[in-house]
């Protein structure tokens, strides 16, 4: 089982086919603000960590259960999870089980034992039976405790709910992996390995923690909470985000959701104002990649926008309602913070096309209340299966050598020019230059992701030294260029041919042996940052 990342930045080729055919507004033709002065850059890392789900590769958690799937309904003798719908409390627990049926949910799907393997304790509330099949089995039983053995060379493991007292049901399920104990995790939730290879880092983002992409959070009540059963279905609740980034005194890059009302945006900051260390900036966006048309929060953008009369077209509609959305959060942040100290407010557009960025900015002279433009100036090798350019049966045909040769002559001048580009923008409107996200981006795209060679070629050029150079170039044009902070994409995520984002792919990998990850320290201990020391 594995995650499907979709290519950040695949819609890029269809946005720029609608801004060729749209042709700018009067209030687009307005032209940019005299430079009044140069904000001075501080260019320092940080990363993009990977979302919850049962295949995730970066096991933030001891209690692995934090990660859990939600509750799939079995019928015994029926196909895989044809049960019947589930009762559940609002928090997630199923609350009572239909003759014959059973709840169960799968863990640590990660292939090749790249988790731990032993002796796992799990804990849990109320009164039922609890049982494990595949990678694990239980050794011992006692009301509200079990043990189970795990050996991962076998792949993931699944909990089942067997049981559970209407009256008193099964909750709080905690899975703490093998050495640790309740106390511990009370203590401190994070595997200590995960605060380890992320210290030091300038700032997280917290998009795919979040869950930001299609997010149907409205309302501060739908918010992914503590003592929620899983933290896989909603995202993981702002209070741990703080915990993490306070302990390791990494600013907090948070994103709105498209949906969410102005209650939630106003709780969600009240909180953040109480629990993270005052000595660290709370970067605030709304959603994520609002201009690109893949996601369901494009969609819903062009939709307001048209509503509100911002425009007829609903790209263009998108991004002014961008600019709106964006400066009513970035108000409502300001007053329960009495102030913009402890602020980074961002706004966020297509790396690919500067004019986007212009549009956004420029409405509704939404600049002014700005703090940061980001952009996410991929090292770009999307190849699809047909069209003018290169296609999936040529390029799988090439050497790493020969795709690395391509990346180096293409697509790295193609993404400092992006920069350029926007750092000039930035300049003009006396913002921050960021990256919200960064790195090489070489994937398969609109049926190219099926082609195993291609992917192999990848994945191969992901993890020869070249790439190492080609990063360190990346990072020195985005320094040149007057780039500030950049959050790499991303942290640490098994590769496949949805993409080769992490620097990491499992949690147990060693540093020294990325190249990318080595580049990335390198750069951030140029810039003064206490993170992991690179290999020699």
């Amino acid at each position: 089982m594995t995650g499907k990342r979709v290519p950040p930045c695949a819609a890029v080729i269809i946005v720029i086919a609608l801004l060729a055919t749209a042709g700018p507004s009067r209030a687009a033709d307005a032209p940019l603000p005299p430079a009044t002065r140069k904000v001075a850059p501080a260019p320092r890392l940080g990363t993009n960590l990977s979302g919850p789900a049962d295949w995730n590769t970066e096991l933030p958690f001891i209690d692995v259960f934090r990660m859990a799937r939600p509750w799939i309904s079995q019928r015994t003798g029926q196909p895989w999870g044809k049960g019947p719908a589930l009762a559940l409390d609002p928090r997630g627990w199923v609350t009572k089980l239909e003759p014959d049926c059973f709840a169960e949910t799968p863990l640590c799907t990660i292939e090749k034992g790249h988790y731990p393997s032993g002796l796992y304790t799990v804990l849990y509330d109320g009164e039922g039976k609890l049982d494990v099949v595949h990678a694990a089995k239980a050794v011992s039983r006692e009301p509200g405790k079990m043990l189970i053995d795990v050996d991962s060379t076998k792949g993931g493991f699944f909990l089942q709910l067997r049981e559970t007292n209407p009256q008193n049901p099964v909750r709080n399920i905690r899975i703490l992996m093998p050495g640790f104990t309740a106390e511990a995790v009370a203590a401190n939730p994070f595997h200590p390995k995960f605060l380890a290879t992320w210290q030091g880092m300038a700032c997280l983002r917290y998009m795919d923690w979040m869950h930001t992409n299609g997010s149907k959070v409205t309302t501060w009540a739908d918010r992914p909470r503590l003592d929620d059963a899983t933290w896989s279905a909603k995202g993981i609740p702002v209070e741990v985000m703080c915990d993490l980034s306070n302990r390791l005194k990494s600013d907090a890059w948070f994103c709105m959701p498209h949906l969410a009302d102005d209650d939630y945006v106003r709780n969600f900051a009240k909180l953040v104002k109480d629990r993270l260390d005052p000595n660290l900036k709370a970067y605030v966006e709304y959603s994520n990649e609002v201009w690109n048309g893949q996601f369901q929060q494009s969609k819903y953008a062009g939709e307001e926008g048209k509503r509100l009369g911002f425009a007829d077209k609903p790209w263009e509609a998108g991004w002014r309602y961008t600019a709106h959305r964006s400066v009513q959060i970035f108000k409502i942040w300001e007053e329960v913070f009495g102030g913009r100290d402890r602020l980074v407010r961002v706004i966020a557009s297509q790396a690919g096309n500067a004019f986007v960025a212009k549009q956004i900015l420029s409405f509704q002279d939404a600049h002014l209340q700005t703090d940061a433009l980001a952009i996410a100036p991929y090292v770009s090798c999307n190849v699809p299966k047909q069209g003018k350019g290169l296609t999936s049966d040529v390029v799988e045909k090439w050497t790493v050598d020969q795709i690395l040769d391509h990346v180096e002559q293409k697509s790295l001048p193609e993404s400092a020019k992006w920069v350029r580009d926007h750092a000039k923008m930035a300049e003009q409107y006396n913002l921050r230059l960021i990256a919200y996200e960064g790195g090489q981006h070489m994937v398969g795209v609109a049926g190219g992701e099926n082609s195993a060679p291609l992917t192999a070629l990848f994945h191969a050029a992901n993890a020869h030294p070249r790439m190492g150079r080609i990063y360190t170039q990346h990072l020195a044009d985005w320094t040149a260029a007057g780039g500030d902070l950049f959050c790499h994409f991303s942290s640490t995520g098994a590769w496949s041919k949805w993409g080769s984002w992490g620097v990491l792919q499992f949690h147990d990998d060693d540093p020294a042996k990325s190249p990318k990850l080595q580049s990335l320290l390198r750069w951030a201990k140029q810039q003064g940052q206490n993170t992991l020391p690179p290999a020699p």
